[in-house]
């Protein structure tokens, strides 16, 4: 299962407005700069996000869009959902009750396999929160720096195979 762009996007979007949660409406403009995206995509994403009560906004010259609850409270899920419609490896296996049954439904062998599939990425999804993907964002920095700090404490490398191999020392 892939998503579209429109998932990967909105996903970008909503991590940005996760990172600066707390700290008022963010431009559109400024995110789709920071994540080099298309500000006219974003509008559109942005509507599907306001319509399932995920990101609210605010008009005026200091306007914007925010996360309509803290990121803790927004699954993964609720947002591919939003932007995607519902989850389905297969259109027999989707989470959409309103969906017609399959005409093999009664008599499919490998119906169990996508919802065992759909339910999989489903756990994943409903699993994480925004919150989740926040460091990953906001901490990439202070991330290197602790990777550098590690790199600088470890010990040099053992000496080349070969002098382990019973090659000659040199005195």
């Amino acid at each position: 299962m892939s998503f579209s762009t429109k998932g990967e996007y909105g996903v970008r979007l909503m991590a940005q407005l996760a990172a600066r949660h707390g700290s008022g409406p963010a431009s559109l403009g400024e995110i789709a700069e920071q994540e080099d995206l298309p500000r006219a995509y974003l509008e559109q994403l942005v509507m599907s996000l306001r319509d399932a009560d995920l990101v609210r906004s605010t008009r005026g010259a200091h306007g914007g869009y925010e996360l309509a609850r803290p990121p803790q409270q927004i699954q993964m899920g609720e947002v591919l959902r939003a932007l995607e419609g519902p989850i389905a490896p297969m259109i027999c296996a989707t989470e959409d009750p309103g969906h017609s049954a399959c005409l093999r439904s009664g008599h499919c062998t490998v119906n169990f396999l996508w919802a065992r599939v759909r339910d999989a990425i489903v756990g994943a999804l409903d699993s994480m929160t925004l919150a989740d993907l926040v460091p990953a964002v906001a901490g990439s920095a202070a991330g290197s720096t602790a990777r550098s700090a590690v790199r600088s404490t470890t010990p040099a490398p053992a000496p080349a195979a070969s002098a382990a191999q019973g090659a000659p020392e040199r005195s």
